[in-house]
């Protein structure tokens, strides 16, 4: 009897560790995008901002606004893909979802809106 339940937990232990898997993503989002962008005001001089945003493969990501190299704003977002429309959520901050294209070339890959402005540059 003691062999038949130490057979039955074994088989309960393989099962369970094959249901939890997560699938691999090999999305050709993952990994680093970034847009710069440099304001001049009158008093202070110039003001560098840096928007990054870090995709990772559980369909989440950071979220980076740099000034000057200070980072004054750090959230986390979701994304998704569906039919190579790309939908970036902010949950928790007032910002509206991004919807972007990847466009790739052999000198950079880009995200860009519907309108054609590019939303990030992969890094």
């Amino acid at each position: 009897m003691k062999k038949f339940f130490s057979f039955i937990a074994i088989v309960g232990i393989i099962l369970a560790s094959n249901c939890s898997r997560i699938p691999d993503n090999n999305d050709p989002v993952i990994g680093i995008w970034s847009s710069l962008s440099t304001l001049t005001t009158d008093e202070s001089g110039e003001v560098s901002t840096r928007f990054e945003w870090i995709f990772n493969d559980a369909y989440l990501g950071r979220y980076h606004i740099k000034e000057n190299g200070n980072v004054v704003t750090k959230t986390d977002f979701r994304w998704e893909q569906i039919e190579g429309v790309y939908t970036i959520s902010y949950p928790g901050m007032e910002k509206a979802d991004d919807k972007v294209i990847m466009k790739e070339s052999p000198e950079r890959a880009i995200l860009e809106d519907n309108i054609g402005n590019i939303l990030a540059i992969r890094e």
